[in-house]
């Protein structure tokens, strides 16, 4: 691998719960606008959780023909949105690229679980005998890996084509494999990020089986994503996607393309612990957290902001601010921190990415997010986690850190590079 290459972000495109399209969430992110709201993709009355963060007014049609709708999931509107966007701020009209800088320019995403509420409406439609309105391509369109080609397909884009599933660190894995592949010079760039759309009713009546969603917010949806909170007790599911251009750094400096971030480094680490369950220890999240670090080459003293994944549940919380004070020693007390999942709900594998796009609107703004909702502060969960009103700082070096289902930890460092 060829460590002298370095990779940048040079374009973002968003479509989140609290704002679609990069300016309206950057100011929902800063002034710590929720996008949690009651569940309208289907009637939730009859279950116990019927908040979410959902996209709302999405037009699909958009992004998708008609005729087409009935054969994709949702998740790839979303991503079409978000990658079409992260391409012009990027400055680049595929279709004008010739076939070789094609062939260099791949398409990595992240996501937890693709297509998967469209499987879900093709049993829907098979156990109710309605074959007619079953899509031919219920199969493909219900691979994972589809959706990266999808994308390819639409831009013309010809390097490697692939989807990174790993749970909840999905997009975080797929920024560090995207990473590799431009260090070792196979790619000069990929359009990167993650998506996700399981707002379902099978799917979240999985997640309440296993008792991780809250169920005390239907009231008051915007206040039901809480993390570090005394009085949290689930997270809430949420849909999305966040997309990115990486690029190898001389080739944006060759064309003159505003570098908004660096990916300084990447680690990841398993505890091979449990199904879904932390170790109470921290050690393994504090390890990839290092590895990132030292790849970045960087210190405790180098972090000035770190976005955590705080997906609201106690025992995450809890565990992710031990590994912090083990991956950051003393200073991780002086570090603010903040965990967008309080506005936005938890994207499942696009996570990783709407934490890279909140860090990258913190080192543009000059300004730490908030953390909203910590009405009750956990004596556990003692770091500074910006509570409420977000705060100026300027920021050289960011950790953006995830945790995952199956004893999983990524994370990335982050230079700007204004």
């Amino acid at each position: 691998m060829n460590s002298k290459r370095r990779v940048v972000i040079t374009g973002m495109g968003v479509v989140s719960p609290n704002g679609v399209g990069n300016s309206a969430f950057s100011a929902s992110v800063l002034n710590g606008r929720s996008g949690v709201r009651r569940i309208s993709r289907f009637d939730p009355s009859e279950i116990p959780v019927q908040i979410a963060g959902e996209v709302p007014d999405f037009d699909e049609l958009a992004w998708v023909e008609k005729r087409e709708r009935k054969h994709v999931s949702r998740v790839l509107p979303l991503a079409l949105a978000a990658g079409t966007e992260a391409l012009s701020e990027a400055g680049i009209e595929t279709s004008s690229l010739p076939l070789s800088q094609k062939q260099r320019f791949g398409v990595i995403l992240g996501s937890g679980g693709g297509a998967q509420e469209f499987t879900e409406e093709q049993y829907r439609l098979f156990f109710h005998q309605q074959y007619k309105q079953m899509s031919l391509f219920c199969v493909p369109t219900g691979v994972m890996g589809t959706l990266s080609s999808e994308l390819s397909v639409r831009f013309g884009l010809r390097g490697a084509s692939h989807v990174v599933t790993t749970g909840c660190t999905s997009s975080t894995d797929a920024f560090g494999y995207s990473l590799r592949q431009i260090q070792s010079g196979r790619l000069d760039m990929v359009l990167s990020g993650g998506a996700d759309a399981p707002i379902a009713l099978g799917i979240v009546k999985g997640f309440i089986l296993m008792k991780i969603l809250t169920d005390s917010w239907n009231h008051a949806p915007a206040r039901g994503s809480r993390p570090f909170s005394i009085d949290r007790d689930g997270f809430v599911l949420a849909e999305g996607a966040w997309m990115f251009v990486l690029e190898e750094y001389e080739h944006a400096r060759a064309r003159g393309a505003k570098m908004l971030a660096e990916i300084g480094g990447y680690g990841s680490t398993c505890e091979a612990f449990h199904r879904v369950r932390l170790q109470e220890c921290g050690e393994e999240p504090a390890r990839a957290i290092g590895l990132a670090m030292q790849e970045a080459g960087i210190s405790a003293a180098d972090v000035h902001y770190v976005n955590l994944h705080g997906t609201s549940t106690q025992l995450n919380d809890r565990i992710e601010t031990r590994a912090l004070k083990l991956a950051l020693g003393e200073q991780a007390r002086d570090v603010p921190m903040s965990a967008l999942k309080s506005q936005i709900g938890h994207p499942q594998g696009a996570c990783g990415a709407a934490g890279v796009a909140a860090t990258i609107v913190a080192m543009q703004s000059g300004q730490i997010p908030p953390t909203i909702n910590m009405d009750q502060p956990d004596p556990e969960c003692d770091l500074d986690y910006v509570p409420e009103i977000g705060r100026r700082k300027a920021i050289e070096h960011a950790i953006c850190n995830c945790i995952a289902f199956g004893s999983k930890n990524s994370a990335l460092v982050l230079r700007n590079c204004a």
